[in-house]
C-alpha cells in the first residue's frame, strides 16, 4: 500500500483513463479531466493526472500567452500546460515533469537516444519508437495512483494527434478490459434557424477516432441547450456506445466548480467504477457542496482591478482569476474583477479606469510593453491607501514606484527595460547573465522563503518558512534595500539565507504586498492561497469603510 495526498493507493493493476476531444478545440477536455479525477478522489482512489500536448514546441515556456494562455509553473520547475493548473486546482494528484509532454519533448528524447547509438543502428520510426516512447511516459505514472487520467490535446482528425492516438490504441489492447477507458468528449452544436441539436458532428467524430483503432467506451457530449433522451439514444446508436455511457455537459450557470457535481448527479463516476471493475466507494461530496453553495449565493460582493498586459484573453492569467475566486469564497463573497489593460494607462490615467475599486492587483508579465502603467497603478493605490497586491512583475513595478516616488532614486527603473539605468532597483540575477535560450533558463520551480516574525506575511501565512514557485529573470537590487528600508519598506520575506528578496510591504498602509514569486500556482477551492485571501479581506474591508451599503448583495 502506498500513502497518497488524498487516501492511500489500493492493491491492485493501475487503472487508466484516456480522455480525448473532438469536433472543435477549446471543449473544456482540461476541466472534464479535473472533474473525473475530483470525483475519482471522493470515491476513495488516488489519481495521477497527466496533460499530452501535440505540438512541436518541447513546452509552453517560450509562447506568447496570447498563443496558449498561462504557463503553469510546477514545484519541480517544468513549465507546462494551463490545464495542469485545473488539476492542482480540482485533485490532489502529484504534478511533476511526468505529468505534461509534447510532441516536441518526445521527438527530441528520441533523436538524442538516435545520436547516443541507443536504437543499435535500427531505422527510427513513428512506430514503434515515437509511440514506445509516448507510452513509457503515459505508464511513468503507474506506480503513483490507483487510476492515471491522460487528456490528448488537439482534435481527433488532427495530424499532430496521430502518433499520440496510436499509443493509446497500442495500450489500449496492451493494458486491457477491465483497466482501460476511453472517454471521448464531442460537441452537440445548436442550430438557431431550426431549433435542434445536431449529432452529426459527434457522429463524424467518433467515426475518425474507429478508423483510428479507438472505440470509445464513454461519450461527454458539451452542449448549450439541454439534450432531449431521444438525442442521447440517437448518438448511442449511432457512435456504438450504451445509452448509460452517454453523459451531457451542459454549460453551468455560475461556475466551473459546478462541473463535477453535474457529472456525478447523472452517474458519471459509478458508470467508470463500473467499467473499470473497481469495487463502488461511498462518496461525501458536502466539502466541495458548501464551497459552491458560497459561489452561487455569496452574501457580499466586492471589485477588485486586475491590472495586466494580456488581459483581453481569459486564459492568460487563468490562475490568478481563479485564486481570487477562491479568496472569495474563504471571505463569503463573490469577487468581481475588473480587467484593466496596463497600456489604457498610459494612454488614460489610473482615475478614469481603477475609481471606485476596493483593491488593485498589478499581474506579471514579460516586456517593456505597459510598464509605466503599472507603475501608475501602484502609485494610485499607495497614494489612496487602497489594498495593493503586486505578482511577480507587479512586484518589480511596485519596487520601481517607491524608488522613483519615495525614495528619491531618480530614473529608478529595471535593467530588463532600461540597461542603463542610474537606479537599477530591479537587476538581472547573476547566474541569468550570458544566458542565450530562453526555453527553461529562468528561475524556475519552488523555492524556500523565510517569512519575518510581526509581518504582514507572516500573520497571513501563520508559519515561518514556506515554498512558492518562481517563473523570472530579474531579481530586486540588495543595494537598495537600506534606502527602501528608510521609506518604509519592510523586506517581509526572504530566501533563507536573506540574499534575495522575496516578498515587500509598506508599513503604515491597511494592505501592500509584493511577491517575486506566484502565489497563484498554489491556491485551491478548497484551500484559498493566505496571500489572495487577505488581499480580498482588506478590499471587503475598504469597501465597508468607504461604502458600507455596497458590501452586501
Amino acid at each position: 500500500m502506498k500513502s497518497g495526498r488524498f487516501g492511500t493507493r489500493r492493491n491492485g493493476p493501475t487503472k487508466h483513463i484516456f480522455v480525448t476531444g473532438g469536433v472543435v478545440s477549446s471543449l473544456g477536455k482540461g476541466l472534464t479531466a479535473a472533474s473525473i479525477g475530483m470525483l475519482l478522489e471522493h470515491r476513495g482512489l488516488t489519481v495521477a493526472m497527466q496533460k499530452i500536448d501535440p505540438y512541436i514546441n518541447v513546452d509552453p515556456g517560450t509562447m506568447s500567452p496570447y498563443q496558449h494562455g498561462e504557463v503553469y509553473v510546477l514545484d519541480d520547475g517544468t513549465e507546462t500546460d494551463l490545464d495542469l493548473g485545473h488539476y492542482y486546482r480540482f485533485t490532489h494528484s502529484r504534478l511533476s515533469k511526468n505529468s505534461n509532454f509534447t510532441t516536441g519533448r518526445i521527438y527530441n528524447d528520441v533523436i538524442r537516444k538516435e545520436r547516443r547509438g541507443d536504437y543499435l543502428g535500427k531505422t527510427v520510426q513513428v512506430v514503434p519508437h515515437i509511440t514506445d516512447e509516448i507510452k513509457t511516459r503515459i505508464r511513468s505514472l503507474a506506480s503513483e495512483a490507483d487510476v492515471v487520467i491522460s487528456e490528448v490535446g488537439g482534435t481527433v482528425g488532427d495530424i499532430e494527434s496521430l502518433p499520440f492516438l496510436e499509443a493509446i490504441r497500442q495500450l489500449t489492447w496492451e493494458i486491457g478490459a477491465p483497466n482501460v477507458l476511453c472517454i471521448h468528449l464531442t460537441l452537440l452544436p445548436y442550430l438557431r434557424a431550426s431549433g435542434e441539436l445536431k449529432t452529426k458532428p459527434t457522429q463524424h467524430s467518433v467515426g475518425k477516432l474507429r478508423e483510428i483503432g479507438i472505440q470509445p467506451h464513454m461519450l461527454i457530449c458539451r452542449a448549450e441547450h439541454p439534450v432531449p433522451e431521444d438525442v442521447r439514444l440517437k448518438i448511442s446508436r449511432f457512435c456504438n456506445v450504451p445509452p448509460d455511457a452517454c453523459f451531457v455537459e451542459e454549460d453551468v450557470e455560475h461556475s466551473i466548480y459546478e462541473i463535477p457535481l453535474v457529472l456525478r448527479d447523472q452517474g458519471l463516476d459509478r458508470a467508470i467504477l463500473g467499467l473499470l471493475d473497481i469495487d463502488s466507494v461511498g462518496a461525501d461530496f458536502t466539502d466541495w457542496e458548501a464551497r459552491v453553495d458560497v459561489l452561487i449565493n455569496p452574501q457580499r460582493e466586492v471589485e477588485v482591478a486586475l491590472v495586466g498586459k494580456y488581459i483581453e484573453l481569459q486564459d492568460a492569467y487563468k490562475s490568478k482569476y481563479e485564486s481570487l475566486t477562491h479568496a472569495g469564497v474563504a471571505n463569503g463573497c463573490r469577487v468581481k474583477v475588473r480587467k484593466i489593460s496596463a497600456e489604457a494607462i498610459e494612454d488614460a490615467s489610473p482615475e478614469e479606469l481603477l475609481e471606485g475599486v476596493s483593491g488593485v492587483l498589478v499581474a506579471s508579465g514579460f516586456g517593456e510593453r505597459g510598464i509605466e502603467g503599472k507603475v501608475a497603478a501602484v502609485r494610485w493605490a499607495r497614494e489612496r491607501q487602497l489594498p495593493f497586491f503586486g505578482v511577480c512583475l507587479g512586484m518589480q513595478a511596485a519596487c520601481i514606484e517607491i524608488g522613483r516616488n519615495m525614495a528619491g532614486l531618480d530614473g529608478a527603473h529595471s535593467t530588463e527595460f532600461q540597461p542603463a539605468s542610474k537606479a537599477p532597483v530591479i537587476a538581472l540575477m547573476e547566474e541569468q547573465e550570458g544566458i542565450e535560450d530562453k526555453g527553461g533558463t529562468m528561475r524556475l520551480g519552488a523555492y524556500p522563503c523565510a517569512l519575518k516574525p510581526g509581518s504582514l506575511a507572516h500573520t497571513l501565512y501563520g508559519e515561518d518558512e514556506v515554498s512558492e514557485r518562481h517563473r523570472h529573470r530579474f531579481e530586486f537590487n540588495n543595494r537598495y534595500r537600506d534606502a527602501f528600508r528608510e521609506v518604509g519598506v519592510e523586506f517581509s520575506g526572504t530566501s533563507p539565507d536573506g540574499s534575495l528578496v522575496e516578498i515587500i510591504e509598506l508599513k503604515h498602509h491597511p494592505f501592500f504586498v509584493g511577491v517575486q514569486f506566484h502565489p497563484e500556482f498554489q491556491s485551491q477551492l478548497m484551500r484559498a492561497h493566505p496571500l489572495f485571501s487577505g488581499f480580498v479581506a482588506a478590499a471587503l474591508r475598504y469597501q465597508e469603510q468607504a461604502t458600507p451599503n455596497l458590501a452586501r448583495v
